[in-house]
């Protein structure tokens, strides 16, 4: 995928204030917009500045972009894929509002900001219509932000102090970053994906309307031990090959404790044993799958190197590239 430059794109540099930014756009929107322009690529290159002005006229987009855009040390035209949950602590507002999103958009647009609006425009209805939009009293807009969390923190729930970053303009109309912080219960049994509701935390309201609420979407941290797909979890056990093959009882340490397993004799590398309810707690609870893994001793002393040569002598004819 293409990292796209949108400052390039409407020829305005990193620092540009927002009246650049919009003075820019409006003039390329005169030069390439299909209905006066002659250019043959009018219409690509519309696209390609309503995209670079949907992004950069939000100042919240513009600061998660930015931070982006520093990761991209190859720059415009090199393959790009942002890195595993970029955004996490990134912190949107009413993500679902401005007539950016009926364009036709890029996949590196939608990699970036396509989920994100799609979810925000599902949280700022489902509330907005409830609390009385158009009247006086107003409610302030949702804000949206991802959140990355400890598995174990799924297991036994937390109390977790956020910092959520985002982006606002100054009095000449230069972006400016910002942060904040705040503490969040996690509830015990969170989901990879689900949405956990902090009421009174989004954009204040107007005319003495309630404030809207903050809405952090939960991913895991990626773990070398384990991972979930939805309440199930999923963990790499290493087995000695004489456990593996003539069975054994071994002990495990899970996310929710030590256990004792039973490894069934002939057990093959990839073997899933399942402990069922020790997944991600719920109504019901995930299960736990442990993944077999044969883990080969090393042979670094003397008499390690001579059980393995007797190894070979016992089993002259055995071929791993042919299986047993």
């Amino acid at each position: 995928m293409e990292f796209k430059d949108y400052y390039k794109i409407l020829g305005v540099e990193p620092t540009a204030t927002a009246d650049e930014v919009k003075k820019a756009y409006r003039k390329l929107a005169r030069k390439y917009h299909p209905d006066v322009s002659k250019e043959p690529d009018a219409a690509q290159r519309m696209s390609e500045v309503n995209e670079a002005n949907t992004v950069l006229c939000d100042p919240e987009k513009r600061a998660a972009y930015d931070a982006l855009r520093q990761q991209a040390a190859q720059g415009p035209g090199h393959d790009f894929r942002p890195p595993p949950n970029w955004d996490a602590g990134f912190e949107f507002s009413d993500l679902g509002g401005g007539d950016g999103y009926a364009g036709d958009f890029s996949d590196f647009f939608e990699q970036l900001f396509g989920r994100a609006a799609r979810q925000g425009r599902t949280a700022h209805g489902a509330h907005g219509a409830r609390h009385g939009f158009g009247s006086a009293a107003q409610r302030g807009s949702d804000h949206h932000a991802k959140i990355e969390l400890d598995l174990l923190d799924a297991y036994q729930g937390a109390e977790r102090m956020l910092s959520l970053h985002g982006g606002r303009l100054d009095a000449q109309g230069h972006l400016v970053q910002e942060e904040r912080t705040l503490q969040v219960k996690i509830p015990k049994g969170v989901r990879e994906g689900q949405l956990i509701r902090v009421p009174g935390q989004g954009a204040p309201g107007t005319g003495g309307g309630a404030a809207g609420d903050l809405f952090l979407e939960v991913h895991f941290k990626p773990d070398p031990r384990w991972r979930a797909e939805g309440r199930d979890v999923y963990q790499q056990v290493p087995v000695a090959p004489w456990e593996a093959e003539l069975g054994a009882s071994i002990e495990v340490a899970t996310p929710s404790g030590t256990v004792e397993v039973k490894v069934p004799a002939g057990s093959r590398p990839g073997r899933k044993l399942r402990l069922k309810g020790r997944g991600i707690p719920g109504n019901p609870p995930g299960d736990l799958y442990l993944e077999l893994n044969v883990a080969l001793p090393p042979a670094r002393t003397e008499a390690e190197r001579a059980a393995y040569t007797a190894f070979a002598q016992t089993f002259p004819r055995f071929n791993p590239r042919q299986g047993a």
